[in-house]
């Protein structure tokens, strides 16, 4: 076995997205992104044989007092999803080079395996979620008839609402970036939650158009509601979405995702993703979810393996005080 240093798109991609339920945090286009929105990315592999067993995409993030952590978002990635220890230690291994290199006080990930399996008690931290750790994923193996069949009756009448008042669904060109917004903007007024900024937005509708999707549910040629999805792999995943304060007796959201279920499926995607979910923290988007049936998923959570327990420590601190104005 081997560490390498990888630098071509396909050999990533074939990896990470050849395992089952492939992580779109973890595909080559998904690294770009963060290159232009947080910082540098490293992406590392284990080689064996020729031929890859695992891999890891980290990127490296500022803090207010001034040191920097490295994240990675559901990684790292193993041969068949089985956690392989020899090459879990090469990559950790090897990430602690690096952080040592770049003066890093910690990585945060939050890993699609236990942490029991490979970490001993005392070594990683808990810490705030990054990424969602429950989410529902729909089987697109199943027929069409058969998802209807396992939705809420009430999706299903509202999906059914949605058609008879003749609501269109169309993709849309990311020329289409101000509509977009609009109707995000609108959402997060009325539901009240805090969305990234515009250029976070206008640089991931920039990047492939087979990776990232944007979609519109229209009425008399008008945007009612509008997602943003990854096709990754084997997996399309909803990202973010957003529907106006106007004709939501349509039930355009309904609608638009069932289309795009329909459209996952049909262009051979095994799973569909509506990444996350929490009856706490999202009640109402998350029984909209809900409504739609499929299989909860469960993570570990997000976790800080600390490299400089000083300076952690500090920055726990600085967190907690900033946390309490």
């Amino acid at each position: 076995m081997q560490i390498i240093k990888i630098e071509n798109e396909e050999q990533l991609n074939n990896f990470v997205g050849g395992q089952k339920h492939s992580q779109f945090l973890q595909s080559w286009q998904w690294g770009e992104f963060q290159e232009k929105v947080s910082g540098i990315v490293w992406r590392i592999g284990v080689e064996e044989g020729g031929e890859l067993i695992a891999t890891v995409k980290i990127i490296k993030k500022s803090l207010p007092i001034g040191k920097s952590y490295f994240y990675c978002g559901r990684g790292p990635v193993f041969a068949d999803g089985v956690l392989n220890h020899e090459s879990a230690r090469m990559i950790f291994d090897e990430i602690e080079r690096l952080a040592k290199d770049e003066m890093v006080m910690f990585l945060r990930f939050d890993p699609t395996f236990s942490i029991n399996e490979f970490f001993s008690e005392g070594q990683v931290t808990n810490s705030l979620d990054v990424q969602p750790s429950k989410t529902l994923v729909l089987d697109l193996h199943k027929s069409e008839e058969d998802l209807l069949k396992e939705m809420h009756q009430k999706t299903r009448y509202n999906i059914k609402l949605s058609e008879k008042k003749a609501v269109k669904i169309v993709e849309a060109e990311t020329d289409r970036f101000e509509e977009f917004w609009n109707l995000l903007d609108q959402t997060s007024g009325r539901d009240n939650f805090r969305p990234h900024g515009r250029s976070y937005y206008q640089k991931m509708l920039g990047l492939d158009k087979d990776f990232i999707k944007l979609f519109f549910a229209e009425y008399n040629n008008k945007p009612i509601a509008t997602g943003v999805f990854s096709f990754f792999g084997d997996t399309v995943t909803y990202l973010h979405g957003g529907s106006g304060n106007e004709n939501r007796e349509l039930m355009a959201p309904h609608l638009l995702q069932w289309q795009c279920i329909k459209a996952a499926k049909s262009l051979g995607f095994k799973y569909y993703d509506f990444h996350g979910i929490d009856e706490t923290k999202w009640p109402g988007v998350t029984r909209f979810k809900k409504g739609f049936g499929g299989e909860e998923v469960n993570y570990p959570g997000t976790f800080d393996l600390i490299y400089d327990q000083g300076w952690y420590s500090i920055y726990k601190m600085v967190r907690k005080v900033r946390r309490s104005f």
